[in-house]
């Protein structure tokens, strides 16, 4: 199974890659039928069925009726892979906005004032690891840097902008809402609703309560 001490002695993100293309020494040669995209949608369906510490390449390639090795034409390794699965997840997030954002994920109407925003942003990331548990030990394990985890950062920075935050307070209200977010996997997402509700509004609170205490940022 993939922890988050797992992904490997020394390697580089899929998404450093040049292009985030398919091996080049591969192109030409690769199996008809098959492609990255097809084959990180596979990916995805198998980790919800059977879950993270059942995955394997071998499992996969049957699904896909196909070699393993021909998995290969297309990935280097299999945590290039769950790397790729788990941006497609991230992709699902519906992410409000307040200005126009590239079009690289569904974007939810956008709720009045921020603290609407974050919680729709923090209850849209609870309903994606409910409907993913696998997403979870992913996110710890990797570095999260694809096109889709990008823009759920950028959609959480742009609710923090909308605080007046500056500093070290914005620094730790992203840190707050970086650790609230991450124990969504854990225990948050095991929590019923209202004490999950009742947490997130707890942080926002605190949020207003130090934005309330100081100046707004310039430009805010």
């Amino acid at each position: 199974m993939v922890t988050a001490a797992d992904p490997g002695d020394i390697r580089t993100s899929v998404w450093l890659a040049p292009g985030h293309s398919a091996p080049a020494r591969r192109r030409s040669e690769a199996p008809s039928g098959l492609d990255r995209d097809r084959i990180t949608g596979a990916t995805v369906r198998l980790l919800d069925a059977e879950g993270l510490a059942r995955f394997s390449m071998r499992r996969l390639a049957a699904g896909l009726g196909v070699t393993a090795m021909s998995l290969y034409w297309y990935v280097d390794t299999k945590h290039d892979l769950l790397e790729l699965a788990l941006d497609r997840a991230l992709g699902e997030l519906p992410l409000p906005r307040t200005a126009p954002a590239e079009p690289v994920a569904p974007v939810a109407p956008v709720h009045e004032g921020w603290a609407g925003r974050l919680r729709s942003l923090a209850c849209g990331y609870r309903r994606l690891l409910a409907e993913h548990p696998w997403v979870a030990p992913l996110t710890a394990a990797y570095p999260n840097i694809g096109p889709h985890a990008r823009a759920f950062d950028s959609a959480l920075q742009r609710v923090l902008d909308a605080t007046g935050l500056a500093g070290g307070c914005r620094t730790g209200a992203h840190l707050a809402v970086s650790q609230f977010l991450h124990g969504c996997g854990g225990a948050a997402r095991r929590a019923p609703d209202g004490d999950f509700v009742l947490a997130l509004d707890v942080l926002i609170a605190g949020i207003e309560a130090q934005a309330a205490a100081r100046p707004a940022r310039p430009g805010a």
